[in-house]
């Protein structure tokens, strides 16, 4: 089976275009002009996994290590507190996504005050991954991948193969943003919410699994390798017995990407972004490594997507 991202190329991409929808008009022109960059650069953040020993924990909260149960109630949400009672070490081992999110947030204000565009363009994309990843329950739980429930596999069945096979129909049309008044409530409630998702997750497709003994799995051919995926009959059995919870996530993650945009640009005091001088956008050569890193080396960190 092939290695996967989280989310998948697919859903990466999805999420970062639709969310441009979902800008006010003072925004919606400047992010529509570069929504195409803002797509395909949307996995950077997973290609600097291949490269970066420090990327892997940004893409993760290991919920269970902390709590029994969302909510996310007794860790501390904010970042120098958590230090204090846990090590930066110990806080990195288990993941930190919620945590680094809010510096992205800051990162991205901080490009808006200068209208660096490179930079807003840059930390947008990075935006987008972070809080799609802490938008998949299996990011919330150190039993990402099924690995102790024998269940292997079921992080890319959930977030990669499910939106291969339904997303032309799901509805991701999520309103306007809104300017979050909290984001670090925000984003902890978004990872506390994916982490109450977690034992459904995995209880549904045990329980599909019995129903699809004889054709959970299937065979297709993508060029000249055929491969064996997770069949389209268990597949739409378990979109349907999570009431398209992948669809509701999908959604819920675009909102809160355009609504961090949104945040990040009224804290920088609503720069008019059609002042920015447009310059060519050209790759960064950090992601240009990473991009090579990828075809060649293994993850650095543990391989927390699972495979597909």
């Amino acid at each position: 089976m092939q290695t996967a991202y989280s989310w998948g190329f697919l859903g990466h991409r999805t999420i970062n275009r639709q969310a441009v929808y979902a800008l006010p008009p003072d925004m919606f022109g400047f992010y529509k002009k570069h929504m195409e960059w803002l797509s395909t650069h949307s996995v950077d953040a997973d290609n600097r996994r291949y490269l970066v020993a420090d990327e892997g924990c940004r893409h993760f909260l290991d919920c269970d290590r902390y709590e029994k149960a969302a909510p996310l109630d007794t860790i501390p949400h904010n970042w120098f507190k958590a230090v204090e009672q846990y090590t930066e070490d110990s806080l990195k081992a288990h993941g930190i996504v919620p945590w680094h999110c809010i510096s992205m947030l800051y990162w991205l204000k901080k490009a808006f005050e200068e209208k660096n565009l490179q930079k807003i363009l840059r930390h947008s994309a990075d935006i987008g991954h972070y809080i799609a990843d802490a938008h998949v329950p299996l990011h919330t739980t150190h039993n990402y991948n099924g690995q102790f429930t024998g269940q292997e596999g079921i992080h890319a069945l959930w977030e990669s193969r499910i939106p291969q096979l339904f997303s032309d129909s799901f509805d991701l049309l999520t309103g306007t943003a809104s300017y979050l008044t909290d984001p670090q409530s925000a984003i902890w409630d978004a990872t506390g919410e994916s982490f109450g998702y977690v034992d459904s997750v995995l209880r549904l497709e045990k329980e599909t699994e019995k129903r699809h003994a004889a054709d959970k799995y299937s065979f297709e051919t993508r060029g000249t390798v055929t491969a064996r995926v997770y069949s389209a009959a268990f597949c739409t059995d378990y979109h349907q017995s999570m009431q398209h919870m992948v669809e509701k996530r999908m959604r819920s993650a675009i909102r809160m990407v355009a609504s961090f945009w949104l945040t990040a640009w009224v804290m920088a005091g609503q720069p008019d972004l059609n002042s920015i001088t447009e310059t060519t956008q050209t790759a960064d050569p950090m992601d240009e490594k990473a991009e090579k890193a990828r075809q060649t080396q293994p993850i650095k960190g543990r391989e927390e997507h699972g495979n597909e």
